[in-house]
């Protein structure tokens, strides 16, 4: 039941998540280059920049979209009392 009440948490939580996650990659981007970060379909972008922007681009997204989701579940726990997700880690996955 609390999967089902924590999916509008999860849903908003994501398209945050999407939206932020865009601008702070953008923000430390333009630290480390004027141009736009190189994509793997531009022809003369240098693979170490291609590879360096999508790995900074894969590391900004998955630490905003954590943050963003852990900010959810502590909300969603705070407004009704039930954490919607494990109490601590499966100690079987090791």
């Amino acid at each position: 039941m609390t999967r089902i009440l924590f999916a509008p948490f999860s849903a908003l939580g994501g398209l945050l998540a999407g939206l932020l996650g865009k601008r702070v990659f953008a923000a430390v981007w333009s630290l480390i280059d004027k141009e736009e970060p190189a994509q793997p379909e531009h022809r003369d972008a240098p693979w170490s920049k291609v590879v360096l922007a999508l790995s900074l681009e894969g590391a900004v997204f998955r630490t905003v979209r954590g943050v963003v989701d852990r900010s959810m579940r502590v909300a969603f726990y705070t407004l009704t009392g039930a954490w919607p997700g494990e109490k601590k880690p499966d100690p079987t996955h090791e």
